[in-house]
């Protein structure tokens, strides 16, 4: 066996596979297919100072090569996951990733300072969600917002620190430099793509959102490319995500830079998704003469 453990700002994940934070929940309904300590870590579910409803159904769309979402955020609120979540997924023997939302820098500051002296791992803090106080846009959107969240919630939390970028930017790399200035340990990318499908015959978006978000493998190449943009702009490790489904995309997505990845979509088709391509990349390992798979990152050679 190939050893597959990478090291992401100082945290040590026994393989690259993570799933992906809104896909896999606390992993409660997966673990009863196979044990969550076969993964590198998990990224839970999105979660928010007070508990969330989400958004009102319909809420999931299917489109060609992957699916649009806009379930809002649904979530029992930063204290459900300390006190009921948490304390489940440390026995489980994985890698805890906390990713956390805020409506406001304050709120997302307070959630950082919740998670220290707990057993999580890493705090992903997701700049995609709108910030109340600048009229709705997003946090990530903009460099001068993304750092100043980053430097706020950096100065709230002893935690290893990771911002997931929005793709829905002109230039992620301005993003991902800002935040990397303002102190994260590292980046996590790509969210997803705003997308929306519209019912023909009603003449009404599907979604009750009217947008929602695109992910799965229709967006696959657009994430390994923001990937290997970011790898070459930035020095803090890269955790890539975006429409991966077999070992070979996660192979793609590390030579582009990626130190880890994340897996979502893929695991509405198939909940057995990381279980293959752990399997998977032991196999490429073994059949190219790779003794540790995190050699592999960032050696794409472009023309």
């Amino acid at each position: 066996m190939s050893n597959l453990s990478v090291n992401v700002a100082g945290v040590e994940f026994k393989n690259p596979v993570i799933p992906a934070s809104g896909a896999f929940g606390y992993g409660r309904e997966y673990e009863k297919f196979y044990p969550l300590s076969i993964l590198g870590g998990i990224s839970v579910k999105g979660t928010t100072l007070h508990r969330r409803e989400g958004n009102p159904p319909p809420r999931i769309a299917e489109t060609p090569s992957g699916m649009l979402n806009s379930v809002g955020l649904q979530n029992g609120g930063a204290e459900k996951f300390l006190n009921y979540e948490l304390p489940n997924l440390v026995t489980k023997d994985t890698r805890i990733i906390a990713n956390i939302a805020g409506a406001t820098i304050e709120e997302c500051a307070q959630l950082a300072s919740m998670m220290n002296g707990t057993a999580v791992d890493m705090i992903e803090l997701n700049i995609s969600c709108p910030n109340v106080k600048q009229g709705g846009a997003a946090f990530g959107t903009n460099p001068n917002t993304a750092a100043e969240i980053t430097a706020a919630v950096r100065k709230a939390t002893d935690k290893p620190l990771m911002v997931k970028l929005s793709p829905n930017v002109t230039d992620i790399t301005e993003i991902a430099r800002a935040v990397e200035s303002a102190g994260a340990d590292a980046v996590s990318l790509i969210n997803t793509l705003l997308g929306m499908r519209i019912d023909i015959k009603t003449k009404r978006p599907i979604l009750k959102n009217n947008v929602g978000g695109l992910s799965g493998p229709a967006v696959f190449p657009i994430a390994v490319r923001m990937v290997w943009q970011v790898y070459n702009a930035v020095k803090i490790p890269i955790i890539g995500m975006g429409g991966i489904s077999t070992a070979e995309d996660v192979i793609e997505m590390m030579m582009a830079g990626a130190k880890a990845i994340q897996i979502g979509a893929a695991l509405f088709a198939d909940p057995f998704a990381p279980i293959k391509i752990i399997e998977g990349l032991n196999e490429y390992c073994e059949n190219n003469n790779i003794s540790n798979l995190a050699d592999i990152t960032g050696t794409v050679k472009p023309w």
